[in-house]
């Protein structure tokens, strides 16, 4: 079972404010009262408490509200982000939202095709995935051939030469433009991945990984459409990139995702 760490964060702010308010509500003036010719102590938990609980609510307000941390686990968003690297989520760009009831409390914006998207899975709220939304409500995607359409139109693509791999695996890296946004996408010779013709209902979003041919995302039944509620924020810089033991990759410290 997988801890919740909104939940958690949520739990010790509370339980913090909770602890110095009634102290100071209820017993701090009593101390006092019985103390008069000494400083009175203040209980060890009551001091944690209110030194805890300023830092704890800066944390939750920043964390739920504004940027949140991710780290990339797997390959199936390469060449645009790579295993290691350490991301920011732009957590307002689609509407602030409740922490751990991710109720949508204030609309700000809506997510746009080629926005790279961090999303609960579905089939299990508490994992986190990255992919690329391609398809947005009413939209029609098809992907045949190793391109993608969206309501019939193929997206421009260009072929930008081999992409250097691990082990034997020959990929060729491309540019694809979807709307306005230009992005990388790798394809693998020889490999074919989910093909099909997917509609997408209202309420729902279509994501698919920049490493087409090794990507679970929403052509795979356990990924499938992603419900609106489901959306965690918009992808947008990387902070850092350290895959242990290898060394930090310093020059993708500060970039953009595009």
């Amino acid at each position: 079972m997988s801890l919740d760490f909104s939940l958690l964060l949520v739990l010790a702010t509370g339980l913090c404010g909770l602890v110095w308010g009634l102290d100071a509500l209820l017993f701090a003036s009593r101390r006092r009262e019985v103390v008069e010719a000494v400083e009175p102590h203040d209980p060890v938990l009551v001091e944690y408490a209110r030194s805890f609980f300023p830092i704890l609510l800066v944390v939750l307000v920043i964390r739920s509200f504004l940027f949140e941390p991710f780290r990339i686990p797997s390959s199936s968003m390469v060449p645009t982000l790579l295993i290691g690297d350490f991301i920011f989520v732009n957590k307002y760009t689609y509407g602030l939202r409740l922490p751990v009831l991710n109720t949508k409390v204030l609309e700000v914006g809506e997510p746009a095709r080629g926005d790279v998207v961090v999303f609960r899975l579905p089939a299990d709220p508490s994992t986190n995935y990255i992919k690329r939304l391609v398809g947005l409500p009413g939209d029609t995607i098809e992907y045949v051939n190793k391109r993608l359409y969206i309501n019939g139109k193929a997206m421009d693509f260009e072929v930008l030469g081999a992409y250097e791999a691990a082990g034997n695996v020959r990929a060729v890296l491309g540019r694809e433009t979807i709307d306005e946004t230009e992005h990388s996408v790798l394809l693998v010779e020889g490999q074919r991945s989910q093909e099909g013709t997917y509609r997408v209902p209202d309420g729902y979003y279509f994501m698919m990984g920049d490493n087409r041919d090794n990507s679970r995302d929403s052509r795979y039944s356990g990924v499938g459409l992603v419900p609106e509620g489901n959306v965690v924020g918009k992808a947008v810089r990387i902070w850092m990139n350290w895959e242990f033991p290898k060394a930090p990759q310093w020059q993708r410290i500060g970039s953009a995702i595009q």
